[in-house]
């Protein structure tokens, strides 16, 4: 993998996660951590061996899917609370639909069959 490339793929790393850690709103959250997907994946599958590739796979589906429950639960919040901050999470199935996404993308049991 060519250097420059590799460099600015761990620097998408490095940005994605300051959005993401740094964030008040529910779209730039999830705009960090699809920086820091969009980010990885290169550097996953830059062996191109087919276990590789196969991982990679994993991870972007379940990454994907993840993602559309985060949104999904911010935007049941935002309906029924009226804000789009992510201080203000209260209704109960948008709690859970958030737990859930964030289990999905840390890899936790029972979501860890896509773990690498």
């Amino acid at each position: 993998m060519n250097p420059y490339a590799k460099l600015t793929f761990f620097m998408s790393l490095m940005l994605g996660t300051t959005i993401t850690a740094s964030s008040n709103h529910w779209v730039s959250a999830w705009a960090g951590l699809e920086i820091n997907t969009l980010a990885i994946i290169p550097l996953i599958s830059k062996s191109h061996h087919p276990r590789a590739i196969e991982a990679a796979i994993k991870y972007f589906l379940v990454q994907a899917a993840a993602s559309t429950l985060l949104l999904f639960s911010s935007m049941i919040n935002a309906w029924h609370t009226g804000q789009w901050d992510i201080t203000q999470l209260n209704h109960p199935t948008s709690s859970l639909l958030l737990t859930t996404a964030i289990a999905m993308k840390l890899g936790l049991v029972p979501f860890h069959f896509w773990f690498p």
